[in-house]
């Protein structure tokens, strides 16, 4: 076990080309577990995702991942597959225990606003203070450019993590991140270098969410846009359950391509 949890951790930056973003590596940091004794824990995870995996008839280990969360909903669901031409299958969905901020994107510093849009995992940190943290990449091209900052600074240090208290996070308490963090090393450690993490305000599927949703934005045409955009890859994923390649342009906004 203790491998899988000293392999490198690649970070990755938006490159832009063409006129539009896409996704590439750039520097490499190594975690250190030597102060980990969380061993155990691991261990009886891992037994428990075998077990899960089997009652639904998925092979582990899984080879790619792929977390999407909805704000008002208060879930996180993570898909799984173990080959690049087959579609994404649900695993679990967890329970979101807190959420702070409201409905619409993250666009300042200290806006206690948990951010939507299209991110992945850039950080993986085994001595969080909220048990075990998985660092998403924001702010990405998008928010930078997007930021409501007079000095442009978005803040940062936002985590799906364990514990259950937010200031703009995603904690979904201590066994379920143990779990989450697992099979994202699982997946790390099998190349899958990108771990997309996509974060929508609702469920554009669940009535009662997206009529919420309608009426909180009723009178933002800029949100109503942003939301319209999200909502395209949602309903890509949907359809086909495998993800829409999305760039960013130079006005800071998605471009779902379809």
């Amino acid at each position: 076990m203790k491998k899988l949890f000293t392999r490198h951790i690649i970070l990755c930056t938006v490159a832009i080309v063409a006129g539009f973003s896409a996704f590439s590596q750039n520097s490499v940091v190594n975690i250190n577990t030597s102060s980990l004794n969380i061993d155990n824990s691991f261990d009886r995870t891992q037994d428990t995702l075998k077990k899960q995996f089997q009652a639904k008839q998925l092979a582990w280990p899984p080879k790619e991942m792929y977390i999407r969360s909805f704000k008002y909903d208060r879930v996180m669901e993570v898909w799984v597959k173990n080959d690049v031409k087959q579609p994404f299958k649900l695993f679990k969905t967890y329970k979101v225990c807190m959420q702070s901020g409201t409905m619409g994107p993250k666009r300042m510093e200290g806006d206690y606003q948990v951010p939507e849009g299209f991110y992945y995992i850039n950080e993986f940190n085994p001595n969080s203070n909220y048990h075990l943290a998985l660092g998403l990449n924001y702010p990405n091209a998008s928010d930078k450019i997007l930021s409501d900052s007079l000095h442009l600074r978005p803040g940062g240090d936002i985590y799906i993590h364990g514990d259950c208290v937010s200031t703009g996070c995603i904690p979904i308490t201590d066994a379920p991140i143990e779990e989450v963090y697992l099979l994202a090393t699982y997946v790390k450690s099998q190349g899958q270098d990108f771990i997309p993490v996509h974060v929508f305000p609702v469920k554009y599927n669940v009535k009662k969410s997206f009529d919420y949703l309608t009426q909180a934005t009723k009178e933002n045409q800029s949100l109503q846009h942003f939301d319209t955009t999200l909502k395209d890859a949602f309903d890509y994923f949907e359809e086909k359950k495998e993800l829409p390649v999305i760039l960013i342009d130079k006005r800071g906004e998605y471009v779902v391509n379809k």
